[in-house]
């Protein structure tokens, strides 16, 4: 029987989680939304008139303004010299150049031009490239917090997980705290199992593979044994 146990800590936990594949997309979808609504609707407005080409620069000025502190507040986070949080960081950074981008093209089309400008488009490229840095670095922030909490409140509430009689053909030799290795009597030629656990909680299963915990797991320092279901295995549910 082929296993493995690995150890397995909070930020292990949620790390594969949706949230690392859709974040990321989420938020550059929803930058590009910003973009595309503001450059259609300078457009409109500057096709306006004189009047409509000052509410342009206007808003310009209004969106680049706070570009500068946010991104004084990201370095700041950065060299950790305030406290951002995991998340913080990268928001900060991003947001600022995004308003930078913003603020560019509401300026290009107030001046009734097309953007960007042919002289601009490695800028905005690397622009881009950085704001889809900042939504990835985002996303590892935010999956990392998760699973901070996650495995904090799975260590408060194990009770809630089924608990597992284990049956194998071999000796996993497990030495962890709370889990009680015993040898079955041989009843015979028949009897193909020879060790018994209990102690163990079932954390997940995924296709042909379990993930079993010790009952006394804990977020920080915790092991997982990942078991293959077959043959060589007997496995016994049972609440509590």
């Amino acid at each position: 029987m082929d296993s493995a146990t690995i150890g397995f800590s909070g930020q292990d936990l949620l790390l594969r989680s949706s949230a690392a594949l859709y974040l990321p997309a989420g938020v550059l979808l929803c930058g590009a939304l910003v973009v595309a609504i503001a450059y259609h609707l300078a457009t409109r407005t500057v096709r306006s008139g004189a009047e409509g080409r000052r509410a342009v620069r206007r808003a310009c000025r209004i969106v680049a303004l706070p570009a500068v502190p946010l991104a004084v507040l990201g370095f700041l986070a950065g060299f950790e010299v305030i406290d951002a949080g995991p998340t913080g960081t990268p928001l900060l950074l991003g947001g600022a150049l995004l308003l930078v981008v913003l603020a560019r093209l509401l300026a290009v089309r107030a001046a009734g031009a097309a953007y960007p400008l042919t002289g601009e488009r490695a800028a905005l490229g690397i622009s881009v490239a950085l704001i889809v840095l900042c939504s990835f670095w985002t996303a590892g922030g935010f999956a990392h917090q998760k699973g901070h909490r996650d495995a904090e409140w799975l260590a408060r509430n194990l009770a809630l997980r089924p608990a597992v009689v284990l049956d194998t053909t071999e000796r996993l030799y497990l030495q962890w705290a709370g889990v009680d290795e015993r040898a079955l009597p041989d009843a015979g030629a028949g009897q193909r199992f020879r060790y018994r656990y209990r102690g163990l909680r079932l954390l997940a299963q995924a296709n042909d593979r379990m993930f079993l915990i010790p009952r006394d797991w804990t977020w920080k320092e915790g092991n997982v044994l990942i078991l293959p279901v077959d043959a060589n295995v007997r496995i016994a549910f049972h609440p509590g």
